[in-house]
């Protein structure tokens, strides 16, 4: 767990500036939060149909495509879609075309396409997450991943510590399923990236080429005063420890290479936590119009 000091003062923030976060919440500066926003369902293709029908025979034209598997569960036995139904397909990494269920038999399903294929860009705002998540059990590092994705973190790497040195493959191709389920659940175009775990020793170098690094640890400043007195970035790392926290070694070394230390307020936090905290925070602040004082 991560232990965080002193009590968070927040008589410096200014007031106009709270009251544009509630209404912005995580939109881009981009169009992304509009574009990828919509009201029919959104399931997930490797293959996108690359343009609608413009002839009598739609197979001649190259714009359906075979749908197979969990995809096809979700459809017709959870949401109980049915021939002629619409919904749209995504591929995670922004391609999105709307189009109507075709055919339904035992092994699948044909999707026809009824727009064109559109590329929607990544939002503006991309923030890496590093966190010691190796050693959690009874499903939180599912639901850290999970919201991580939610936020719209770009990525998220679990960490290597001297408290928390693995995690199993196997554990990897679950979260993998995770992210998924959690951006089609937020209508997220993109896929947020999982890593391949990376040893401290080995991240020193990005924090030194990153333009601003934040590392979640004890005695340190408050996270709102530190971001305060920062020129605003829509891109970064964010980095918080396992269980049990840091070594002072460990803490020593990013801050060495260039991160800056902030903290989460007095209480003690779980790993998830920490995590989310952080990502919200940065994601706000991003996002946010600059404005004198913050």
């Amino acid at each position: 767990m991560l232990q965080t000091l002193g009590p968070v003062s927040f008589s410096f923030v200014n007031r106009s500036w709270l009251r544009r976060l509630s209404v912005r919440a995580f939109s881009s500066s981009s169009d992304y939060g509009d574009q990828s926003r919509g009201g029919l369902p959104r399931f997930y293709s490797e293959i996108l149909p690359p343009s609608k029908a413009f002839s009598p025979s739609p197979s001649l034209c190259g714009n359906v495509i075979r749908i197979q598997g969990d995809e096809v569960w979700h459809m017709t036995k959870v949401l109980r879609l049915s021939t002629n139904d619409r919904v749209q397909l995504f591929n995670g990494k922004g391609g999105l075309v709307e189009g109507c269920i075709q055919n339904i038999d035992r092994t699948g399903l044909d999707f026809v396409a009824l727009t064109d294929l559109k590329l929607i860009p990544p939002q503006n705002t991309q923030w890496h997450v590093y966190s010691g998540f190796g050693t959690l059990k009874g499903g939180r590092a599912d639901w850290l991943v999970e919201k991580c994705t939610e936020l719209g973190a770009n990525s998220v790497t679990p960490l290597l510590t001297e408290r928390s040195p693995s995690i199993s493959e196997g554990r990897v191709d679950r979260l993998e399923r995770v992210i998924l389920a959690a951006s089609k659940q937020c209508q997220r175009l993109h896929e947020m990236i999982l890593k391949p775990p990376l040893e401290i020793d080995d991240l020193l170098h990005l924090i030194a080429q990153s333009k601003l690094c934040l590392v979640a640890t004890a005695k340190a400043t408050p996270v709102l005063s530190a971001l305060a007195s920062l020129e605003k970035e829509t891109s970064g790392l964010i980095i918080i420890g396992p269980e049990g926290d840091f070594t002072e070694k460990e803490v020593s070394m990013m801050l060495e290479a260039g991160a800056t230390a902030v903290s989460l307020g007095p209480h003690r936090l779980r790993v998830e936590t920490a995590t989310i905290a952080l990502l919200a925070t940065v994601m706000l602040w991003s996002d946010s119009p600059q404005t004198s004082g913050f």
